[in-house]
């Protein structure tokens, strides 16, 4: 059966999920080193200390061993996920059903996360982390795996596939943005709850309105109009070889794992940059982000425009480099005697631009790489590639999570902080570098192949 174009209608129910579980992963991402390992300041403010605090091996923190031996376990289980979301026989489809089972645990294990850590002794809470933390990023994978493998689906077209990365890149920004609420809203409940208490029923509330959006696209997209649903016969070892095995992809993977290093250093940071550097209040953390997210929306359409005319390579490329000035400016804000609003608002606006490009076009570039894949191998593996970028992601916020865990403890004075800043600059640098090597040429020329052979067939017919 011909398979159906989206509609806009179908992009913008699509996107709502991705705002939904950006949501979680970004109260997770942006809060889970502020909650655990408090600055001076919040202590002060009285936050109590649950886990075991400072270095206690090779440099490293107990929530850094944590953060990454959770990564690690995420990082095997997602080939698995996507080849058993591939392979799945179900009248509802490959994606969905993942889509449906998995969104209410994936909302209850990011409540856990901030809640059981925190019933008992200082061991059990750092065991009791690690439960949990395991458990959200399994249940995250079991979500976002499926979901991610319908882009492609959905969007079938360059215009399709560019516009549905613009909306989701929109979804993306604005879940993170309402993650950087929960100190505003936390306040309105510190009085009688605590910092900790207040934090977890915000984190809670939030989760319910996740767990909403994300059942949206579950319940309202009907896969079998738009994807393509015959099960792939491939094994998971076999699929993954061979996705490994595409040049293009090894380039893009490289790449995004450093960028994802890169910006979760920053993100997870940016609390700290406001604070302990900026000497700002915690609230302005939403302020800044929220006006960050303004801006960037502002060039999402002339990225959209632009993407389509001179290509995704270049602007991608720009994006890195771009970066790499708004991070290393972070790495000196609260000096030179130079109001902190002002430092606030250069840093917001010089990663408003990179942040629009490389929330709109790597999921682009990678529809395409998997399209160029399907063509040469005649396999339909878009679970195992976005399997693979979910690793990147998992892979890169983990390594982020220790080295952050582990540089901000250098000196006193906000050097550690800024070192972590420096260190975000580099790896983004290096992200760039890679990424010029990526042959968007070839690619797209493997792709109107395909087109070219779809055309041939309808004439014939």
């Amino acid at each position: 059966m011909e398979k159906q174009l989206a509609t806009p209608g179908i992009l913008r129910n699509f996107a709502i999920g991705q705002l939904g579980w950006a949501l979680l992963s970004g109260v997770v991402s942006n809060w889970l080193l502020y909650f655990y390992m408090p600055s001076e300041q919040t202590i002060a403010a009285g936050m109590p200390l649950f886990i075991t605090q400072g270095i206690v091996f090779a440099g490293v923190t107990v929530i850094g061993l944590i953060t990454a031996l959770c990564r690690l376990v995420d990082g095997f289980i997602d080939p698995f996920i996507a080849s058993r979301s591939d392979s799945l026989r179900n009248p509802l489809g490959r994606r969905i059903p993942f889509m449906r089972w998995f969104a209410v645990p994936f909302g209850v294990m990011t409540v856990a996360v901030f809640t059981v850590p925190g019933l008992g002794g200082e061991l059990f809470n750092d065991l009791a982390l690690l439960v949990c933390l395991v458990g959200f990023y399994v249940t995250l994978s079991l979500y976002c795996t499926p979901f991610n493998a319908l882009i492609p689906e959905l969007g079938r077209t360059q215009e399709l596939r560019i516009n549905l990365s613009t909306f989701i890149s929109i979804t993306f920004f604005l879940g993170t943005a309402f993650a950087y609420l929960v100190p505003s809203i936390a306040g309105f409940f510190e009085g009688s709850l605590g910092i900790a208490g207040a934090y977890r029923v915000t984190i809670a509330a939030l989760a319910a309105v996740a767990v909403t959006c994300m059942l949206v696209p579950a319940y309202t997209i009907d896969e079998n109009l738009y994807a393509e649903t015959k099960p792939s016969t491939t094994s998971m070892g076999a699929s993954v070889m061979k996705t490994f095995s595409n040049r293009e992809f090894q380039v893009f993977e490289l790449s995004d794992i450093l960028y994802w290093v890169a910006i979760t250093m920053f993100q997870t940071g940016m609390p700290f940059y406001v604070t302990s550097l900026m000497g700002l209040d915690e609230s302005m953390n939403f302020v800044l982000f929220a006006g960050m997210t303004v801006v960037s929306l502002v060039f999402y359409a002339p990225v959209n425009v632009l993407a389509k005319r001179m290509g995704k390579k270049r602007l991608v490329s720009f994006a890195f480099f771009l970066f790499c000035v708004a991070f290393a400016v972070t790495s000196v804000c609260g000096l030179f005697g130079i109001p902190a609003l002002m430092w606030g608002g250069a840093v917001a606006v010089l990663a408003a631009i990179p942040m629009a490009v490389l929330g709109i076009l790597p999921q682009a570039v990678l529809a395409d790489i998997a399209e160029s894949d399907a063509v040469e191998t005649g396999e339909n593996r878009e679970g195992m590639f976005y399997a693979a970028r979910t690793f990147s992601m998992t892979l890169g916020q983990s390594l982020a999570m220790i080295l952050f865990s582990s540089i901000a403890t250098i000196g006193a004075g906000g050097i550690g902080y800024r070192a972590t800043a420096l260190a975000a600059t580099a790896f983004c640098l290096l992200g760039g570098l890679v990424f010029l090597r990526y042959d968007e040429g070839g690619v797209l020329e493997a792709i109107a192949t395909r087109g070219k052979a779809r055309t041939g067939d309808s004439r014939e017919a």
